[in-house]
């Protein structure tokens, strides 16, 4: 009974939002709806006899922070196939740029039994990985029937979602009782999975893998040679405010105006969320008197303060080479993005005080002088005027270490899928 209402409702919920996401799709993100494929159509049909795994990863962060683990499981079991799929457009063109031992790459289907069975029947997996707190409760009902089980790695359980869980705790446990172990980022995320009703031995700690990043070392040339094409000079400091959202870019910029008296003053640069929305930046800019420019039509010589990164996958790039971060969704109550990727850097990390989504990282950095809380417009001046450089330059290189110190993760989720397939190699 539970689930045939569960479809219903989802499907009168799509009903509604069907023409809104299709305008969206088709006239905001310029894209195409690819109704086929969630509908589970058109996939190959994968041959039986090798191992596979699929993995689920609902946009572009989880996409990323899974590459070390796919890189991992392929070195170990080159025989093995990995299936990959996400929610969003944007995650999607990531997996299949960024995940190369990953195919196919596709978009999940649509939770009904329908489409969740083709896919299924497609793939013939041996194990669904979910990533984080993705659960559907269709796709886990019929991945239990039909695969060796179901493991959530990275998993979290958000303050919200907690309460959220707790308010329906019936359900809820009838859901998150498909999954056969939880892999979470903390201690507190464990316990919030068993206060729902999970029983505790199917839980892990693990850490979190998103604190394995391994990205690209910093290349003096290409810095000098990107600077160049966006007409800095090699000395001219940098402070980047990275996954912006709405009601933020605001408070940035004001303060920027503010913050403007050194010889030469700080640049700004803004990379926000949704790259759609670049402008409303320029017409926010323009309404303080500043000058803006965009990443994609950005000339050499061009003079601007501000400058929109208006393109996807760049954003590590731009970190290794700023002189400060500030990490978004922190300022309005989204609940933070991934700070860890400036950390790797050894760049002075600032973020905002809606940080629940990353609380327990957060509190590390915090604690460990590696990062800074910006509340106040007073705040967000001084970020921007980089008060106190020597600081600053402490600050990242304990940003460096504390992220170096949270190692592990990788090897141990490796471990749990090893497990889970019978194929534990020691």
């Amino acid at each position: 009974m539970f689930y045939a209402l569960y479809s219903l409702l989802l499907f009168l919920a799509l009903l509604l939002y069907a023409p809104f996401y299709w305008a969206k799709v088709r006239f905001v993100k310029k894209d195409r709806l690819r109704l086929g494929e969630r509908l589970g159509i058109g996939l190959p049909r994968r041959p039986s006899g090798r191992p596979c795994l699929w993995i689920h990863a609902v946009s572009v962060g989880e996409v990323l922070s899974l590459q070390s683990l796919i890189r991992e499981v392929k070195a170990k079991h080159p025989d093995w196939e990995i299936a990959f799929s996400s929610l969003t457009g944007t995650g999607l063109r990531q997996a299949r740029e960024k995940i190369k031992d990953a195919d196919p790459v596709f978009f999940i289907p649509l939770d009904f039994r329908g489409p969740v069975r083709r896919v299924l029947s497609r793939l013939n997996p041996d194990l669904l990985i979910l990533a984080e707190s993705e659960l559907w409760p269709n796709l886990l009902r019929e991945a239990r029937r039909r695969t060796k089980g179901v493991l959530v790695i990275n998993g979290r359980m958000s303050e919200r979602a907690f309460r959220n869980y707790l308010m329906f705790k019936g359900p809820a446990r009838r859901v998150l009782g498909q999954v056969d172990r939880f892999l979470v980022q903390t201690k507190r995320d464990g316990d919030r999975i068993a206060a729902v009703g999970v029983d505790p031995g199917r839980i892990e700690v693990v850490g979190n893998l998103k604190a394995e990043v391994r990205l690209p070392p910093p290349d003096r040339e290409e810095e000098a040679v990107l600077k160049k094409s966006l007409g800095l000079a090699e000395d001219r400091t940098v402070v980047l405010a990275g996954s912006t959202r709405k009601g933020e870019e605001d408070r940035l910029l004001a303060a920027f105006a503010r913050s403007r008296g050194g010889v030469p003053p700080p640049v700004l640069i803004i990379a926000p969320r949704h790259p759609e929305r670049a402008g409303d930046i320029e017409r926010i800019a323009a309404g303080l008197g500043l000058t803006c420019a965009r990443r994609t039509t950005v000339r050499p010589g061009e003079v601007w303060d501000v400058l929109i990164l208006d393109t996807i996958g760049e954003l590590a790039r731009f970190y290794a080479f700023c002189d400060a971060a500030f990490v978004g969704g922190s300022l309005v109550a989204w609940g933070g993005h991934n700070f860890l990727e400036p950390a790797y850097y050894g760049k002075p990390v600032f973020f905002g005080p809606h940080m629940t989504n990353f609380a327990t990282l957060a509190r590390s950095f915090l604690e460990e002088g590696a990062a800074r809380v910006v509340s106040t417009d007073e705040d967000l001046v001084r970020m921007l005027r980089l008060e106190g450089v020597e600081d600053l330059r402490e600050m990242g290189r304990k940003a460096a270490a504390v992220l170096d110190s949270m190692a592990g993760a990788t090897a141990r989720t490796v471990k749990a899928i090893e497990d889970m397939m019978g194929r534990n190699k020691r």
